[in-house]
């Protein structure tokens, strides 16, 4: 009995996407839950499994587009490996160098007994790899943009066109949560798991500083202004696929222990191509590091419908006037853009200040002050 493999609902925003790669040949035999595809739309990277064991029939090539409920494969299913002609893969072909039988899906030309396995398909040209440039142009190649870059593009454009986007900058003295890390780190990792890092001593001043500031916690719908009333704080994650942002929930009941482990999680989560959509949707707020890749300052872009975004930078040992002298400390510039639309500089300002405040004494996050 077959058994047709289409593209699955992924969310109500996603309509479609590609096959951004196969992981079995065409002809092959599959497990039920065996991992056969990569799956690229314009939020998110997922993996599609075979839902029965058997001889595998690749309806598309990879890079073709797509639409939810499209039939990419059929499964002529079996549970012997044995009983399955295997001379679809004698030639050492791969995926790639099967097109799509028909875009529209139409019935296949080629009759079948019920119960028989597939006949292979006869091999037409190979449809362009996204990871291939398509054209040579001389000294440039012209390659196909993949619909999360696509996406990407058209954010970044609507975001400077639909928000009054201003940045205000501060500088932090790191050397409390340096020492406070140094002295309590290996106790911290026997007892946790996991190494304690930077991040999750923002998070936790961020969440104080937006209790305090309700303004920076809202955003406008319509000619309404909604103020949020939980913490859940987006932490970008850079993976080969571009970049994503994981959201890390009602913050403001996690301890530093719980939000390292969370961010841990979510970066292997999105590094593995097994992001979800929901594990992207409903931040509040979002907190940017450039400073992993060595970014001394920079303005951080705002993220739709969020109202603001804190930008951390590279730590570097600096010279500072401390109560008269001048003292080496460990600083690190902080950037905020926020939409001016409803916040004013005064409040943006005030926001920043209150996280530098909490960072250069993190006693208090521990004391809940």
């Amino acid at each position: 009995m077959p058994t047709e493999v289409k593209i699955p609902r992924l969310g109500e925003s996603i309509t479609g996407g590609i096959i951004a790669a196969w992981y079995v040949d065409n002809g092959a035999f599959v497990e039920e839950d065996q991992i056969i595809y990569e799956l690229e739309t314009d939020k998110i990277t997922s993996e599609g499994l075979a839902e029965a064991s058997g001889t595998i029939e690749l309806k598309v090539g990879e890079g073709v587009e797509l639409k939810i409920g499209q039939i990419v494969a059929v499964i002529y299913e079996s549970t012997d490996e044995s009983e399955t002609p295997r001379e679809s893969v004698a030639d050492e072909r791969t995926p790639k160098d099967y097109a799509p039988s028909s875009v529209e899906n139409e019935p296949e030309k080629t009759a079948r007994e019920p119960g028989k396995t597939a006949e292979r398909s006869t091999p037409i040209e190979k449809p362009t790899r996204i990871s291939q440039p398509a054209k040579s142009e001389g000294r440039a190649t012209r390659k196909r943009m993949i619909p999360l870059h696509q996406n990407i593009s058209k954010r970044l454009a609507n975001i400077q066109q639909e928000t009054a986007m201003q940045t205000t900058f501060n500088e932090v003295d790191l050397s409390s949560i340096k020492a406070l890390r140094a002295e309590c780190q290996e106790a911290f990792q026997e007892k946790h798991g996991i190494k304690l890092g930077f991040m999750s001593f923002f998070v936790k001043a961020v969440v104080g500083a937006l209790q305090q500031n309700t303004t920076i916690n809202a955003f406008i719908d319509g000619s309404e202004i909604i103020e949020n009333q939980y913490f859940d704080i987006g932490i970008p994650v850079s993976t080969k696929k571009g970049l994503f942002v994981p959201v890390l929930r009602n913050c403001n009941e996690l301890g530093l222990a719980d939000i390292e482990k969370k961010i841990k999680a979510y970066a292997d989560k999105a590094r593995s191509g097994k992001i979800a959509l929901e594990d992207l949707q409903g931040g509040v707020f979002t907190i940017t590091n450039g400073g992993v890749l060595g970014s001394m300052l920079s303005t951080p872009i705002l993220n739709p419908p969020q109202n603001a975004i804190l930008g951390m930078h590279t730590i570097q040992d600096r010279p500072v006037a401390i109560e008269g002298k001048v003292e080496i400390r460990p600083m690190m510039y902080l950037a905020l853009s926020f939409d001016h639309r409803i916040v004013d500089e005064r409040e943006a300002v005030t926001f920043l200040i209150k996280v530098r405040e909490t960072l250069e004494k993190p006693v208090c996050l521990l004391l809940e002050i």
